[in-house]
């Protein structure tokens, strides 16, 4: 989305914590960690700024309080290089929120990161200094393989130990990573699973830059020609190509090898759409799956839609619409590559991996110290 979109940007903060705590279970026990404070983490991503506040429990974590703003940052970083002063100033305004959150709670362990946007834009430096002048928050640009890490570690118990590979999907706003991942059984935690990141690749278009550069500043009304999409769903292929082949994802998928985790809006929202919502539901989507088919499906009927006619479906609305059709050709895209016959859906990620950073580190410290 170029600086002159129309599209319409919130100004209220969105959570999709529900009136009574969410708990978040990872499959692990911690040993006594659970009354150890507040803990945070804060991702500042090319198109949202993400918080969860939470505190440890038996068998995983209890988000006491969450926020989620659409700030796009990364708006027109594709097309200049550097961050724009609109985009700055909603960014502000969003981790003004964070802080008072951060505050209120007493948090004792936080970390607060920032991807693609901030590693891309040649005022990025600059813009998060001018971030912890005005809100006392100073982030972490972290590279790639980091997001992939933190992406995994979140969604360790939703992979499946009986199937011995892995492909985690992470579509972003400013790119899109894919980690190729060894599975096994962990018989010292109880059934749980041993993940061996093999490799990864991280690919420099999300669905803000690959909008930015493809479909942007077209009328809200006007449906996006199919060469064009096609055109997006082959880049991204492209791209795909050379990691598929060094590692031969394409022959264990043929052996029935490999299973998927897609983990970004874009996937939450296909399921969600699959699902017939109308309203969004956490509860429904994390961890449920779709099939292949039934995901190409619904990329090719979102292909034919303007951006107007996706306002009006549930689950997208004004928020998601102008960067539907870019999600939907990076997910296509994924799915003609590595055809798995389903994909297994996480409203999850770099918060929820920065949080068992945290709590992992409390824990074995705790450890370390009690008589």
């Amino acid at each position: 989305m170029s600086s002159g979109s129309t599209a319409k940007v919130p100004t209220r903060p969105r959570t999709r914590l529900s009136r009574r705590r969410r708990l978040i279970h990872s499959g692990v026990a911690w040993s006594v960690v659970a009354g150890d404070g507040a803990f945070a983490a804060l991702d500042l991503g090319t198109n949202n700024c993400r918080l969860l506040v939470a505190r440890a429990s038996v068998d995983g974590f209890e988000v006491v309080d969450a926020f989620s703003r659409p700030v796009r940052l990364g708006e027109g970083v594709a097309l200049n290089g550097s961050l724009c002063g609109d985009a700055i100033e909603r960014t502000l305004g969003a981790l003004d929120v964070c802080a008072a959150k951060i505050a209120r709670h007493k948090v004792t362990r936080a970390r607060h990161i920032a991807t693609e946007a901030c590693r891309r834009a040649c005022n990025g430096d600059d813009f998060l200094s001018l971030v912890r002048q005005r809100t006392g928050l100073s982030f972490e640009v972290i590279p790639a393989a980091e997001e992939a890490r933190l992406a995994l570690a979140s969604c360790e118990n939703l992979l499946d130990p009986e199937i011995p590979y892995g492909l985690l999907v992470d579509i972003g706003g400013g790119s899109t990573e894919v980690c190729w991942i060894e599975i096994g059984r962990a018989g010292d935690r109880g059934g749980g699973v041993a993940i061996k990141l093999l490799d990864m690749i991280s690919l420099p278009w999300g669905v803000v830059t690959l909008t930015e550069d493809c479909i942007r500043a077209r009328p809200r009304d006007q449906r996006v020609e199919r060469a064009c999409y096609d055109g997006m769903v082959e880049r991204i292929r492209e791209g795909l190509r050379p990691f598929c082949a060094r590692h031969g994802i394409g022959q264990a998928i043929a052996r029935g090898e490999v299973q998927m985790i897609g983990v970004s809006g874009t996937v939450t929202t296909v399921s969600a759409h699959h699902l017939g919502l109308k309203r969004y539901s956490r509860a429904a989507v994390d961890g449920s799956c779709i099939g292949r088919d039934q995901i190409l499906r619904i990329c090719d009927e979102l292909a034919g839609l303007s951006v107007s006619d996706l306002t009006a479906l549930p689950c997208i609305g004004d928020d998601r619409a102008d960067l539907a059709l870019a999600g939907g050709a990076i997910l296509e895209a994924i799915c003609r590559q590595w055809p798995t016959a389903r994909v297994r859906v996480a409203d999850r990620g770099l918060r929820e991996g920065v949080l068992m950073d945290l709590m992992r580190q409390a824990d074995r410290e705790a450890c370390s110290v009690r008589p």
